[in-house]
């Protein structure tokens, strides 16, 4: 196995990990997105809802629900933006100190 084939392997792994977060971001938005959806749908009047629940506390329940869940979604993206980062700088560091031991010890 070459270096080159590790160095990908770590790039990769970083995308995965931005791709994850940025994922939940997305989840996060559609579920406030919906959240803000039903709280509006529990102002209208029933008479404009054929066919759909006309119970206000039902819409505002979903709406709160709704809400909790997008919040969570995002708590959980920014968590995992935050573990990633200390991570990367992390191996950053250790790559940095494995560099200037490497030319102490040639020179």
């Amino acid at each position: 196995m070459k270096a080159g084939d590790v160095k990908s392997q770590q790039v990769s792994l970083q995308f995965a990990y931005i791709r994850m977060s940025r994922n939940f971001y997305i989840l996060a938005a559609s579920l406030l997105l919906f959240a803000l959806i039903s709280a509006g749908m529990a102002l209208v009047p029933s008479s404009f809802q054929p066919g759909l629940p006309a119970n206000a506390s039902l819409w505002r329940t979903l709406s709160m629900f709704l809400l909790l869940f997008g919040l969570i979604a995002a708590l959980i993206g920014v968590m995992s933006q935050l573990f990633e980062q200390v991570d990367r700088r992390n191996e950053q560091t250790r790559m940095e100190a494995r560099r200037r031991r490497r030319s102490d010890r040639d020179q």
